[in-house]
């Protein structure tokens, strides 16, 4: 198994934590399947300074993990930045995982059970919570213009007026914290556990997205080659924000995005 982690400026906290958790599901899955490896590729989009988690690396080491870091591209943007890593995955399965992720100490064990049990399916979707343990209902379908709008940046007192717009773009009426859910449209790019060869196929990352949307375009190619699925068993608490929350560079960045996503998939206003 091969997982990417790209960084910018990374919070050394969020980083140690997601590491961590990192080593401590890995462990579970090399209990349950020995011969198994692991390769975690840290790529570096600017301001990571190794020594930060050098601890952290040091307990993957001892894990038997191997670890590697990509520098010297610059700030490239997300997509691009995993890519780096994809092109080199000599794995089985490769996990596209967030800097800002905990995993559940379960979570690769369900994960690779799932896949074992299921070869049509290419990409798996975790339980993805929040701070406070609820579901953050990352699972999408396809946006129209006025939901990205409504959730990305209309005062939560007025989103009560579009709750039922929320609810089906967010598929709260299927998605829960048990069961599986078959092919949802759009997954988080904050963990996606693919195939390693279905994820070649697919080139990875689409470079014309230098921040957001990429994961909504991945996710819709991956439909085309295989199922995707919504798997509760797998779980992790996810600390990152939304683009209105960060600054005006972020909100251009998310339209500059959204309209490559609509030129390239079609409009859909209302």
């Amino acid at each position: 198994m091969s997982i990417s982690i790209v960084v910018y400026r990374p919070d050394v906290a969020l980083l140690d934590q997601t590491l961590a958790s990192v080593g401590a599901a890995f462990d579970r899955l090399h209990d349950a399947w020995s011969d198994v490896r692991l390769c975690v590729c840290l790529v570096d989009n600017g301001g990571f300074v190794e020594a930060d988690v050098a601890r952290s690396l040091s307990l993957l080491a001892e894990r038997g993990v191997t670890w590697s870091v990509l520098r010297g591209h610059g700030n490239i943007g997300y997509g691009r930045g995993h890519n780096l890593a994809i092109d080199a995955a000599q794995s089985r399965y490769h996990l596209i995982l967030n800097p800002d992720i905990d995993m559940d100490a379960d979570a690769l064990v369900n994960a690779f059970e799932f896949l074992e049990a299921n070869p049509a399916v290419g990409l798996v979707t975790p339980r993805i919570d929040d701070d406070q343990q609820g579901i953050q209902y990352l699972c999408r379908r396809y946006p129209t213009v006025l939901d990205l709008f409504v959730r990305g940046f209309l005062p939560s007192g007025f989103r009560r007026y579009f709750r039922g717009r929320l609810v089906r773009y967010e598929m709260r009426d299927v998605i829960n914290g048990h069961d599986v859910t078959w092919d949802p449209p759009i997954v988080s790019g904050c963990f996606m556990l693919f195939r390693t060869d279905l994820l070649k196929r697919l080139s990875g990352f689409d470079p014309r997205y230098f921040l957001y949307f990429e994961d909504y375009d991945l996710s819709l190619r991956a439909h085309e080659l295989a199922r995707v699925a919504y798997v509760p068993a797998v779980r992790v608490i996810h600390h990152g924000g939304g683009a209105a929350r960060k600054g005006s560079t972020h909100i251009q960045m998310f339209v500059a995005s959204a309209l490559k996503f609509y030129n390239r998939f079609g409009w859909k206003w209302l």
